[in-house]
């Protein structure tokens, strides 16, 4: 089959890469004009590791390997340990991966063969499905044909908007925001990973390799705004944290101000009955974010992918059945992953000060 891609993260390259080695004529499209590397790094966790090895990446991910989540430190406004966060908490198993996001995607694009090419810049405005086919209309003004269209762009997905109506119908917000930030590597003292918690925020700073990053998380109902708005994003983050100048949340504010590429979002998930259409079928975040809490988006994008172009692999003359046979075997991983996301928002960013006693409390327990 002749498929289009719309989305070049780790959900789209994955799909692309296991699409042609069924067979498949494949195109990529990725409405930003590089590849997203920034971020904090990623899970690869359970039934995905074997996934990867399937599709032959597995040996450079596991040569990637970092540590950051190893060991997480609270601390107090005097930048005193109060809680100490045990691997337990955050791994599925000790097999799991953590590698940095842009050695991920960095690992998918050079395994995705020339023979699909990723076009940059470019993204899809309009489609028609006419059951034997989609014609697509790309922002560009380019038009051209497929027999099936994979939206893989993300929790925002156009795809989706496109094929099943407005984002608010599936989004379910956890009533939290987070944001990511670079920052100088000097201000990651002796190699730590700290956070500091006011009630219903968390600002802190992690980091791997030669890099640190600023992190924020806090509590608050649903805000309309534009997502693309990168002036916008960097306001409601001050504004969460105005008046507070406990630790060093200042200098991280600081930071995140003068970043263009900071990471900014809701921490929401994306609830669907079902994931395709016709001759469109979406993976990755676009059909069933789990949010970042949950730590298993990057898992689910490669299961996600991989069932996909299995389902059509074993069924290439019934896209119905095929797409159908994928749900079939991704909706589990997809739920259990989304079930962990609630615990992890009260583990990080406790509602009240005696929550976050009570957590840190548990924590010293713990590791007793």
């Amino acid at each position: 089959m002749r498929i289009l891609i719309s989305g070049g993260g780790v959900a789209g390259l994955s799909a692309g890469i296991d699409l042609v080695a069924g067979g498949h004529d494949v195109t990529l499209v990725e409405r930003s004009n590089h590849l997203r590397v920034n971020g904090s790094p990623i899970d690869i966790r359970g039934e995905s590791i074997g996934v990867t090895a399937k599709m032959g990446v597995l040996d450079p991910i596991r040569a990637r390997r970092i540590g950051m989540s190893e060991r997480i430190e609270f601390v107090d406004a005097s930048d005193r340990v109060v809680a100490v966060l045990q691997p337990v908490e955050v791994n599925d198993t000790a097999d799991d991966v953590e590698i940095p996001r842009e050695d991920l995607v960095t690992i998918l694009r050079a395994a995705l063969p020339t023979t699909a090419p990723l076009i940059f810049g470019e993204s899809i405005s309009a489609l028609h499905d006419d059951g034997a086919g989609v014609d697509v209309e790309f922002a560009s003004g380019a038009r051209d044909r497929f027999d099936l269209v994979v939206g893989a762009d993300g929790m925002h997905s156009a795809t989706r908007r496109l094929t099943f109506g407005p984002e608010h119908r599936f989004l379910r917000h956890l009533g939290f925001y987070t944001a990511i930030a670079a920052l100088p590597a000097r201000a990651r003292r002796d190699g730590r990973n700290s956070m500091f918690n006011l009630p219903g925020r968390m600002a802190g700073i992690t980091g791997y390799q030669d890099k640190a990053l600023s992190v924020f998380l806090f509590r608050s109902p649903w805000i309309d705004y534009d997502y693309r708005d990168l002036e916008a994003q960097k306001k409601l983050l001050t504004d969460a944290f105005a008046g507070q100048r406990d630790w060093r949340i200042d200098e991280l504010l600081e930071a995140a101000l003068a970043d263009p590429e900071l990471y900014f979002d809701s921490v929401s998930q994306i609830e669907m009955d079902t994931w395709h259409r016709g001759r469109v079928v979406l993976v990755g975040d676009a059909a069933y974010c789990a949010s970042p809490l949950s730590g298993r988006g990057t898992s689910l994008a490669l299961t996600g992918a991989w069932f996909l172009a299995e389902a059509l692999r074993e069924h290439p003359d019934d896209v119905e059945r095929a797409c159908e046979q994928y749900e079939r075997l991704q909706r589990p991983h997809v739920l259990r992953a989304q079930a962990t996301a609630a615990p992890g928002g009260d583990l990080l960013a406790p509602p009240t000060l005696e929550a976050i006693a009570a957590r840190n409390e548990r924590l010293r327990t713990a590791s007793r």
